[in-house]
């Protein structure tokens, strides 16, 4: 988001310590029914109740799905279905929010859980979080603004990212306030459990300060494989950066930033990169959002896979004629209207909700943002909306 813009002989003791930690251990992942993620993009109607009905039965078919998705994991080319707007502000009198934007979505205790950022009449950015069991019930799911957690305040803050980090048994929150910053809890459902926000790193790196032009940093993004962690995220002037940290050091440690991506056009890598392991395939996808200068300037995002976090990053889908999500592959479902020509900052639904950000290559969703086409003015009273998306054309 622009800137304002996780034998025998031994039984009976272990028995003994399972017990113990089963009355110690705090939240933790969804279990696999949970983490199933096969929703339907869909208007608020029947199908998107067919839709959470179909992501439990998807484990069934798991183990297949995944022995496919190893031999071609991804196409190289995207076809899409959106739903109507899902989940739109919800303005109190000390909230009079435009948007809701940026979100982050994962599956946890029967239910889906979104945390967004919000934007309100006098320009201020905040976070807010909704939940719901079935996607039918999301327009309709309260909001809570998390400026009402004293630890969050009303403070600026955007752009979020949750997830489980296992090693320590903690959820995070990554989110901009400037800086990189991340609150933890030990459970996400409850918004005003989030810590006060503490930093990754509390100046600019080197390399950003040469390479931003009159951008800044935003919209940051972490993923963890299993020796390291990483950091990425953009300038809003063409780059695309990682910095690293050991798992064991993780939240702290951060260190050799460099740049990954580049591009001359500042707005062909623009802001809101997220980034994925593709099942089990040894694959990493990356998204970026970019603007479509070349034709209608309007929201989009590009697509590059790589087979180590640290390694290079090959383009899979990174044209205005053959994007990632665009609006020239997505078709509204029938009787939808075309209610929004910008796919813009989102998440894929992810297969779990630990620090792996595992996606399921054969039933990919993403949760965007998008807004009336004829909308104008200043970005922060844009009225933006978040839609589903569905992929229409997986190889698996």
């Amino acid at each position: 988001m622009r800137i304002p813009r996780g034998r025998l002989f031994v039984s009976a003791v272990m028995l003994g310590l399972l017990a113990v930690v089963a009355f110690t251990v705090p939240p933790g992942p969804a279990t696999a029914a949970d983490q199933r993620s096969t929703v339907s993009a869909s208007t608020v109607s029947a199908s998107a109740s067919k839709a959470d009905t179909e992501t439990e039965k998807a484990g069934a078919s798991e183990a297949g799905a995944e022995s496919e998705s190893r031999v071609n994991p991804l196409p190289r080319s995207f076809s899409w279905s959106s739903s109507g707007p899902l989940i739109a502000p919800k303005p109190d009198a000390a909230h009079p929010i435009v948007s809701v934007k940026d979100p982050t979505v994962f599956r946890y205790a029967n239910r889906w859980h979104v945390y967004a950022t919000t934007a309100d009449t006098a320009g201020r950015w905040s976070l807010a979080y909704t939940s719901f069991a079935n996607w039918s019930d999301a327009a309709a799911a309260p909001q809570t603004f998390l400026d009402t957690n004293p630890n969050i305040g009303d403070r600026y803050a955007a752009a979020p990212q949750v997830f489980y980090f296992a090693p320590q048994r903690t959820w995070y929150m990554v989110y901009q306030t400037g800086p990189p910053s991340y609150s933890t809890s030990k459970d996400p459902t409850r918004p005003g459990s989030w810590s006060t926000p503490r930093l990754f790193m509390d100046t600019e790196p080197p390399v950003l300060m040469e390479n931003k032009g009159d951008g800044g940093w935003l919209d940051f993004w972490v993923i963890c494989d299993r020796t390291d962690c990483y950091l990425f995220f953009s300038d809003g002037n063409g780059h695309q950066y990682r910095a690293r940290t050991t798992l064991a050091e993780f939240p702290g440690g951060f260190r050799d930033t460099a740049v990954v991506l580049s591009a001359p056009n500042r707005f062909d890598l623009f802001e809101a990169s997220n980034v994925y392991r593709v099942g089990d395939t040894g694959t990493y996808l990356m998204l970026v959002e970019a603007l479509a200068t070349g034709s209608d300037w309007r929201r989009y995002f590009r697509a590059w896979t790589a087979d180590r976090l640290d390694g290079t990053w090959t383009p899979l889908a990174d044209t205005e004629a053959v994007p990632f999500a665009r609006a020239n592959n997505v078709l509204f479902e029938p009787g939808q209207a075309a209610w929004t020509r910008d796919i813009s900052h989102g998440e894929l639904i992810r297969d779990g909700v630990d620090q792996s950000l595992t996606i399921d290559p054969c039933r990919l969703r993403f949760l965007y943002q998008g807004l009336d086409p004829d909308a104008s003015g200043d970005y922060s009273q844009l009225p933006w909306r978040l839609g589903l998306l569905t992929q229409t054309n997986s190889t698996c």
